[in-house]
């Protein structure tokens, strides 16, 4: 799965396997993940650890964000991971970014803790997380109309069709050439993937016409606005008390090993 997402030839495992604390998980996030790497692409780990508990008793404040980024044989590999208690506070905000790491296919480190990680995403998703991909969108969409390049407008698309099959479907999906088969995308979608697979750093000219551009993208924010509105999805976060239950159980159990 790792190579058929266009990942190079690297031992991704051994890659993460220099890491101080466990890995609760390590999977492939950014343009690999979205479906539309370019050659040069870099390759983009994200996850998290697990502290100990003595990290987090004394008068010292840990690192619970830690990254590195290394070269293998050429290629730019970037390790982000969330100590397990702040991954957990962000799955319980609207936020797509880091659930799309969690349940992302593309796996290079899981562990048990992973897995019920992965068993609970479900219940914290609710219907503002639309206004994450929303803003994603609008963020996107800006530095595109600044620099013209492929790869914003890329975001711009995925992110937009994203949230609006997640409000559909109640499902997290970030893979854009699947998105545009299960979602009504504009046309041009494979036309503009494989352009920027030339080049990490392509423009848009001369593939779409820019006020056909303009009006996909708002015609694209009705429909997440719209999907919005008639989501099932709740309005708030379940799965605190699980979460909390299984951030005790890994911490004490660290502990006692």
């Amino acid at each position: 799965m790792l190579r058929a997402a266009g990942l190079p030839d690297l031992d991704l495992g051994e890659v993460t396997a220099g890491e101080g604390d466990p890995l609760v998980f390590a999977t492939v996030s950014g343009a690999h993940l979205y479906g539309f790497p370019s050659r040069d692409s870099d390759v983009d780990l994200r996850g998290a650890h697990l502290l100990p508990a003595a990290a987090l008793v004394g008068l010292r404040e840990p690192d619970e964000t830690r990254s590195w980024m290394a070269d293998r044989d050429g290629v730019e590999v970037d390790l982000v991971t969330h100590d397990l208690r702040k991954f957990a506070r962000l799955m319980l905000r609207r936020n797509g970014y880091v659930l799309e790491q969690l349940l992302s296919p593309l796996v290079v480190r899981t562990s048990a803790l992973h897995e019920e990680l992965l068993a609970l995403a479900p219940a914290v998703l609710t219907s503002h997380h639309a206004h994450h991909y929303r803003g994603f969108a609008n963020t996107q969409w800006r530095l595109f109309e600044k620099t013209g390049e492929l790869k914003p407008l890329l975001y711009t698309l995925r992110v937009l069709l994203t949230g609006i099959h997640l409000m559909g479907s109640g499902q997290v999906l970030a893979h854009l050439p699947t998105l545009a088969e299960l979602v009504t995308a504009p046309a041009y979608v494979p036309e503009l993937i494989a352009a920027k697979a030339e080049a990490e750093h392509g423009t848009a000219a001369d593939l779409v016409d820019p006020e056909r551009l303009r009006a996909d993208v708002a015609e694209l924010h009705g429909r997440l606005d719209a999907a919005q509105a008639a989501s099932a999805l709740p309005d708030a976060p379940g799965g605190h008390d699980a979460l909390h239950d299984l951030l005790v159980r890994a911490r004490l159990g660290a502990a006692e090993r």
